[in-house]
């Protein structure tokens, strides 16, 4: 079993930015793809982002591209989520995920975090 906690979530100022983190433990954190999902109020969990093994290919949602950044650092254990520019629409509770297969399918993803509250004011 893998075990992901977040952190880095908060309130921020419309045009401003946040680092998430996510700490993996548990397996061997590089034999996963990873992800990041958001779910706001009322809505569906969504794919916002998503990053092979390797750290080589990365997938973003349409919403986000060119805002938000994925990384991965195998040897740290540990996936981050730059945003940057961040609007109204981007609160929502976000959640990290590793898994396998297509990246931004949600039946992909096979451990999740308990998630960590984004807000950002107008």
């Amino acid at each position: 079993q893998v075990q992901l906690v977040e952190s880095g979530g908060g309130l921020v100022q419309a045009g401003g930015s946040l680092r998430l983190s996510c700490a993996a433990s548990g397996r061997t954190f590089s034999s996963y793809v990873m992800g990041w999902f958001r779910q706001a109020a009322g809505n569906e969990r969504e794919f916002v982002a998503g990053i092979n093994r390797s750290a080589g290919m990365t997938y973003y949602a349409d919403s986000v591209k060119g805002r938000f950044t994925i990384s991965r650092d195998n040897a740290k254990n540990t996936v981050y989520l730059q945003m940057n520019s961040l609007k109204p629409e981007d609160t929502a509770v976000y959640y990290c995920a590793a898994g396998s297969g297509i990246y931004s399918y949600t039946s992909s993803y096979h451990y999740w975090g308990q998630g960590t509250q984004v807000t950002v004011s107008s």
